[in-house]
């Protein structure tokens, strides 16, 4: 994998999470088995916990940012605040960790960072570095988000507490109330989730070449896949 005779040097943002970790560390060896160097970053405490007994190909780095928390996010705290943190905190780490000229690998050459963290986008667009979602969920869900927040957000709000509730989205087969993420009914606790996921449609929307990775093929998610080629 060279691109103008340059080996690629990609760094590669997670969210804290294990959902989150272990998809995108093998994704990541996916990409160093092709030729490219990979940073894998991820919040300070997050990367403690990581195993340091795994053995891991050449080429694969491991960096941390700041999330603002001296121990993560724990059950019981409050998860709006640990989210503006997260952003506010780790918007400034990852620039630094950008601007810091890496030991092994090169200079950077671009950017992938999963869901949830949408800010890193704007980071890489902040220091001239393409950027990648690496979305690791159903691409199907990825569709409902971006049509929630493109003209079906009134429907889907005053129906989505009928048990009958039928919703027909583009290149989507019928959606039933269940068939919906939780926190787009406005009662739900999650509903902060929302605003996340609306910023990942918006970043996405302002680039002008837009990229998303899912893990998935199109014998298994075909309708899904077809629907969200606007990106």
């Amino acid at each position: 994998m060279r691109v103008m005779g340059v080996q690629p040097h990609i760094l590669l943002v997670t969210f804290p999470a294990q959902g989150h970790i272990n998809p995108a560390l093998q994704f990541a060896k996916r990409l160093v088995a092709m030729g490219a160097h990979v940073t894998f970053a991820t919040s300070m405490g997050a990367k403690r916990r990581m195993s340091k007994s795994g053995t891991y190909p050449k080429g694969l780095y491991f960096a941390a940012f700041d999330d603002g928390s001296e121990h993560g996010f724990r059950p019981g705290d409050d998860i709006e605040h640990y989210f503006s943190e997260l952003r506010l905190v780790g918007s400034k780490s990852i620039a630094d960790l950008i601007c810091q000229v890496p030991k092994n690998g090169g200079p950077f050459t671009c950017v992938v960072y999963s869901n949830l963290i949408p800010w890193v986008a704007k980071v890489a667009r902040q220091h001239n570095l393409p950027s990648t979602l690496l979305w690791n969920q159903s691409p199907a869900l990825l569709d409902i988000f971006y049509h929630y927040f493109n003209g079906y957000g009134d429907t889907i709000k005053k129906n989505i507490s009928d048990p009958s509730f039928s919703l027909k989205l583009p290149g989507l087969p019928p959606l039933g109330r269940r068939d919906l993420p939780s926190f787009l009914d406005p009662r739900n606790t999650h509903s902060f989730a929302l605003s996340v996921n609306k910023e990942h449609i918006e970043v996405l929307d302002e680039e002008t070449n837009p990229k998303v990775l899912v893990n998935t093929f199109d014998a298994l998610e075909c309708e899904a896949l077809n629907s969200i080629g606007f990106f």
